[in-house]
């Protein structure tokens, strides 16, 4: 994973597990030990969730950069219909606290999309390659000559 990509992850990750963190801790104060465990695995599963998309994007955007808008838009519609479809199987579980398990997987997908959106904003990418520019080869003439 480039350093830019890699940057991006751990700026959208890091914020997201320390809400994870007051989350199981507020989880626990509240519902005691079953909600201090939904809110961990509503937190690691927004973490994985998320975290794969990024990569598959990335990945989107290297090989496919014309399908990279689409790709993410689709992206994320697909992530939180997993997400929804998630807090549903597990709604009636008695592993842990449902209640303290979607709170936390609210919470932490507002908390990656935003960590990811600044992350992107503060990301110096450049629009042009330096290295084609240096050798000074110029670009082709694609359109008709006047």
């Amino acid at each position: 994973m480039p350093s830019n990509d890699a940057r991006i992850l751990a700026q959208a990750a890091v914020p997201t597990a320390a809400v994870g963190v007051i989350a199981a801790v507020v989880g626990g104060v509240v519902a005691g030990g079953k909600g201090a465990i939904g809110a961990v695995v509503g937190t690691l599963v927004v973490i994985a969730f998320m975290g794969l998309g990024l990569y598959v994007l990335q990945r989107t955007a290297k090989s496919f950069p014309q399908l990279f808008q689409m790709m993410g838009l689709m992206l994320y519609a697909a992530q939180l219909l997993l997400l929804v479809i998630f807090v549903a199987l597990f709604k009636n579980t008695t592993l842990f606290n449902p209640r303290a398990f979607a709170i936390a997987l609210v919470v932490a997908t507002v908390t990656w999309i935003a960590a990811q959106a600044r992350a992107h904003m503060k990301a110096k990418i450049l629009y042009v390659d330096p290295e084609a520019s240096s050798k000074g080869d110029k670009p082709e003439k694609t359109g008709r000559s006047s």
